[in-house]
């Protein structure tokens, strides 16, 4: 698990108007810090800090320490508003994490192994990614930064699902709480997809079809 550092000032002056004048400034990301017993805190960061935060895929599943005009808030980030066309960030909201109290958010998956697999290495095996995160529970201690996924060992027709991921310590699945039926697909491998004559002769018929017009 990574920690990471932000600084922040209060954010004072609020309303659309106050967003769009920090906006054309161009200098900070409007936030908040809300969850626990303490009021929401309004805040500004610095952009190019954040910005460069971001880039980082760990920083979506690590606790982050933004220090606040001199206090220390722990969160982890829960939401980023983004501009509908330009690549701006327009508001980010941080949730105070309780060292005491378990919380659920979502973590990337590594794939793992894939060089190794004789099935891929071979071509008889084509693998498949069906999830790229997964929703956990744990106390912020065993936060981790992401799960990983061997499939070396697998072979033509197997399918890896959320039982078979190897969990830290202290770490669950939410989606396995929910009773039978939750055990979701995580990565397979299947035969290549081959061409049949039928399909190539369809396709060179849709090809003259279309040659015709």
């Amino acid at each position: 698990m990574s920690d990471y550092k932000l600084t922040a000032n209060v954010r004072h002056d609020l309303g659309k108007g106050a967003s769009r004048r920090l906006r054309r400034a161009n200098e900070q990301v409007a936030a908040i810090i809300y969850g626990g017993e303490k009021a929401p805190q309004p805040i500004t960061i610095d952009k190019a800090a954040f910005y460069k935060a971001i880039e980082d895929e760990a920083f979506f599943s690590s606790l982050i320490n933004i220090d606040v005009e001199g206090n220390t808030e722990q969160v982890i980030i829960r939401d980023l508003q983004r501009h509908p066309y330009k690549a701006l960030v327009t508001h980010a909201d941080f949730m105070r994490v309780d060292a005491t109290h378990e919380m659920t958010l979502n973590v990337p998956l590594h794939v793992t192994g894939e060089e190794n697999n004789q099935s891929v290495k071979d071509k008889s095996g084509v693998l498949h990614v069906l999830v790229n995160e997964v929703q956990i529970s744990c106390l912020p201690k065993n936060l981790p930064e992401y799960l990983e996924v061997d499939v070396s060992g697998l072979e033509v027709g197997d399918t890896l699902h959320l039982t078979d991921l190897k969990l830290p310590t202290g770490v669950a699945l939410v989606e396995l709480t929910h009773g039978e039926g939750h055990d979701t697909g995580v990565v397979s491998l299947t035969r290549p997809t081959v061409a049949t004559g039928d399909d190539e002769s369809a396709a060179s018929g849709e090809e003259g079809e279309g040659n015709a017009e």
